[in-house]
């Protein structure tokens, strides 16, 4: 097996064999968790593996190509471990994943099995189970660009340009009202004009929902008072007095990316896309079609 030390071979030869797993979880913020089926825990690479954690594993399914290996994790939801209400929030969306084969009376041997990301999560009586996708995993998304007339770019990344940071684009301010975390509302919220976040997104700064965020649905005004509403609520309490950041929104369009933002150099969209209608069309008599510019 490839990877594998000298080591493990020879003790695998052996038929008597003092084997067990670990594994270990890395979050996109930064969070690791380090499990193993063994019943005394297991320290290897600065880390160490917890046991009676709790999680096993169904077996592995690996093949050669460019097939996706997989498998299933099985655990029992804890405070001390995985909580259910971070898997509700999605914090374990897309976590990497290492599973090492490890000879625990010597951890020196071991042979790290599985390499990927979390994907599917399913709860129920107090349990998880997670499917566990290979890195191959990567190679089912569809790349390249799309002809359209919107942009495909996101606002604020490596082809949009934008910063986000500067004041006229986004705010950072403490939550007045909340409703169910799904509706934010302030007084005297100025600066910005009607509807200036909506299509935007609302990021959580501080308390138990840090790092959580939604897609803003509408940005209203009566009166005074202004209404943030987001399309789903965050998943994790939003008190009043929690830092959040409000961020403009951008509906795609060539138009809007040049008057609202003045990015209109860096728009990944084709505004002079024709129609269907367009494409369609017999040939006239009259008029000239020289297939010159549209504009």
């Amino acid at each position: 097996m490839p990877g594998m030390n000298e080591a493990l071979k020879a003790h695998l030869k052996t038929g008597h064999t003092t084997l067990c797993r670990a594994w270990q979880i890395l979050r996109a913020d930064g969070t690791t968790f380090a499990f193993t089926d063994h019943d005394v825990p297991l320290v290897f690479d600065d880390t160490t593996f917890k046991a009676n954690s709790g999680l096993g594993a169904k077996a592995l399914s690996q093949s050669t190509g460019l097939s996706v290996d997989n498998t299933e994790a099985l655990g029992a939801l804890s405070d001390a471990s995985l909580r259910e209400d971070e898997i509700e929030q999605g914090r374990f969306d897309g976590a990497q994943v290492l599973c090492w084969l490890v000879n625990w009376a010597d951890v020196s041997q071991r042979w790290l099995q599985f390499r990927g990301t979390i994907g599917e999560l399913k709860r129920s009586n107090g349990a998880f189970t997670a499917e566990l996708r290979g890195l191959t995993e990567a190679l089912n998304r569809p790349l390249g660009r799309v002809y359209q007339k919107p942009c495909s770019a996101v606002l604020g990344d490596a082809r949009c340009q934008i910063n986000l940071g500067l004041e006229e684009f986004s705010i950072i301010l403490p939550v007045q009202i909340s409703k169910d975390g799904r509706t934010f509302t302030w007084e005297n919220l100025d600066g910005f004009a009607e509807g200036w976040f909506t299509r935007g997104r609302l990021d959580v700064l501080l308390g138990p929902a840090r790092g959580l965020w939604g897609m803003i649905k509408q940005d209203r005004t009566v009166g005074s008072t202004r209404t943030i509403e987001l399309w789903e609520a965050i998943r994790g309490a939003v008190p009043e007095g929690t830092s959040v950041r409000l961020v403009a929104g951008c509906d795609k369009r060539f138009d809007t990316c040049r008057a609202k933002f003045g990015n209109n150099r860096n728009f990944q969209g084709f505004p002079d896309l024709p129609s269907e209608d367009w494409v369609m069309a017999v040939p006239r008599a009259a008029g000239a079609n020289t297939g010159g510019s549209r504009r």
